[in-house]
């Protein structure tokens, strides 16, 4: 966890640096549409020094490298260069599970490391389950598994005041209808930006 911070601190101080050798450009300074907490949020591995920014004679804005919450929820992150990815928000769950699988983890990390580049960004981790089972088991089986992608997400270094874990049980369903393709979707945790 210290190392998490130490590193955090490395680059807010990288970024501040960047941003003293990019204000002696008064016309960069003029014509920057990003917002100061925006430049700060700036990850400093983004490979560009001011030396870059002020010999290009560009005088456009470089878009801030962090996170950016879309409108339906989902969240995107820069994917290295100019490039983004959108990540995956739906994680899916065996049946009568609330472990989270392997085949996951990668994901996850990079919905960590995006909550951590931009603390002020919220999600609502919201459980589902299939069918089958008493309402209330669901309800609580749901809990469970936004629960553990939460502890999961916890442990990689984000803030627990970032999170918001509720439960729906079987009342969303992704899919309507019974069989085991229609179970195996339903038993999910979709994460929800905000």
């Amino acid at each position: 966890m210290g190392m998490v911070n130490t590193r955090g601190i490395l680059a807010l101080g990288l970024s501040a640096l960047l941003l003293v050798g990019c204000a002696s450009n008064p016309a960069e300074e003029e014509n920057a549409s990003t917002s100061a907490s925006e430049d700060v949020a700036m990850d400093s591995s983004s490979g560009m020094d001011s030396e870059d920014s002020s010999d290009s004679g560009m005088s456009e804005p470089t878009p801030p490298a962090g996170p950016r919450v879309t409108s339906d929820g989902g969240i995107v992150v820069a994917a290295g260069g100019s490039a983004t990815e959108a990540l995956n928000v739906v994680f899916y769950f065996d049946f009568d599970q609330a472990i989270v699988k392997r085949s996951g983890h990668a994901e996850l990390d990079k919905h960590a490391k995006a909550l951590m580049q931009d603390r002020s960004i919220k999600v609502r981790l919201e459980g589902h389950a299939d069918e089958r089972g008493t309402r209330e088991y669901n309800l609580a089986l749901g809990e469970r598994r936004a629960n553990a992608l939460r502890a999961y997400i916890v442990a990689q270094g984000v803030s627990r005041s970032q999170i918001e874990v509720i439960s729906y049980g079987e009342e969303k369903p992704a899919v309507l209808g019974g069989g085991e393709s229609s179970w195996a979707q339903n038993r999910r945790v979709r994460f929800n930006y905000r």
